[in-house]
């Protein structure tokens, strides 16, 4: 019998029938002892790999002081991580919450009401992409271009209108009297790791300029070093409106961010957002550490070389075989397109003790920690090699 059948847990996960119990840098152990390496990075939330030491030290002190202070009250932890985050980047003011959806709620919510209370104009409209991803909660899913996560859930709120990804033409034509904001993944994580063209995004910044709109960047998946920036934005030379943050922001501490240019103060004025846990001392501390070593270290001119290392690697390793189709990325969030759906490649690769997770349904994502090593991406492509001439022999005997 299936385990989950016998689990208190709702099956909302399919479950990958393996119980990790330890983790250590690209490393993490199963139950019964075996090594795996992992190119996951907890859905790019580990960036300093597993259990950072620098990390685990400012938690535990921490932990003997205080765990839990309601936002009614200052929290340090959080304002001084709210300070570092807004003189590294273009935003001014920081308002945190648990999660990437809840850092996105918090994007729709200020943009409408920047609109509405601010500007009173009364637009409501969000214009997102096809294939975007943007959240579970009822909001962040409407916003998401993608019709298998709505399933079920109807009816959704209004005021979400979605254009073609990389086609401005077409964000001109999705424009109403409505509209208030644009919301766009600078690389669609979970839609296939497309990045977008600098071009477009050019002409989108300057046509949000035109027509009033607020430009929320997503970088949930993107920000904190991943792509070879500290920010994604910072590839195209432009500055959003809005920036989302949650994934790598605190090294496996839920947290989010959701940060703005101060001319949204008015919008976010008190009582009109709210979040019980949201910057609250523990993940702000982690959120802190996390960003003294990226800063520190600049981990993010790392992520850059070893993701221009992995991307040449596997072209060199895997041009041969008939089922990839494609690799692309950019810094370490690498996507490895395929011919055919890739769960059974991924099993295979996991049963081989390479952690790897998809992005759609015809693409492997490569998601490793900013540390990862030469050695460890030489070891992942060999593996993935293994694995593919193994499928592409059991196809030939067919």
């Amino acid at each position: 019998m299936d385990i989950a059948e016998n689990s208190a847990l709702f099956p909302t996960y399919a479950k990958h029938p393996i119980t990790l119990i330890r983790g250590d840098g690209s490393r993490l152990w199963d139950e019964q002892g075996k090594e795996y390496l992992d190119f996951m990075s907890g859905l790019a939330v580990c960036n300093l790999g597993h259990v950072p030491r620098k990390v685990k030290q400012r938690v535990q002190e921490q932990l003997e002081q205080v765990w839990h202070i309601s936002n009614l009250f200052r929290i340090p932890n959080q304002e001084e991580l709210a300070q570092m985050l807004t003189v590294h980047s273009c935003a001014d003011l920081v308002f945190f919450c648990n999660s990437g959806a809840e850092a996105n709620e918090a994007a729709i919510k200020c943009a409408r009401r920047y609109h509405q209370r601010v500007l009173k104009n009364g637009r409501f409209e969000i214009i997102t992409f096809e294939k975007s991803f943007h959240g579970r909660t009822l909001a962040t899913l409407t916003a998401t271009g993608q019709d298998k996560v709505k399933d079920g859930f109807f009816p959704l709120p209004e005021g979400f209108l979605y254009a073609r990804y990389n086609d401005i033409e077409s964000v001109k034509d999705t424009i109403t009297e409505q509209t208030a904001a644009v919301m766009l993944e600078l690389v669609q994580g979970e839609g296939g790791v497309y990045p977008a063209d600098r071009e477009f995004v050019t002409q989108l910044f300057a046509l949000c300029k035109k027509h009033g709109l607020i430009l929320i960047v997503d970088e949930v998946q993107t920000g904190l070093g991943r792509t070879g920036k500290l920010f994604a934005y910072e590839h195209y030379g432009i500055e959003p409106d809005i920036i989302t943050l949650a994934k790598g922001l605190a090294s496996g501490f839920p947290i989010g961010a959701m940060m703005g240019k101060k001319v949204l103060r008015d919008a976010f004025s008190v009582g009109s957002h709210a979040s019980t846990f949201g910057g609250a001392p523990l993940a702000a501390i982690a959120g802190l550490a996390t960003m003294e070593i990226l800063l520190k270290e600049r981990l993010f001119e790392r992520a850059e070389e070893m993701g221009a290392y992995a991307i040449q690697k596997l072209l060199d390793q895997l041009h041969h075989y008939s089922v990839v189709q494609s690799i692309r990325g950019v810094g370490l969030l690498i996507g490895i397109e395929c011919v055919k759906p890739v769960a059974p490649i991924i099993k295979e690769l996991h049963r081989y003790g390479l952690l790897v997770l998809p992005g759609g349904s015809h693409v492997i994502r490569f998601m490793p920690n900013l540390y990862v090593t030469k050695e460890e991406i030489d070891r992942a492509v060999d593996i993935i090699s293994i694995v593919l001439t193994k499928i592409a022999q059991a196809a030939s005997v067919e």
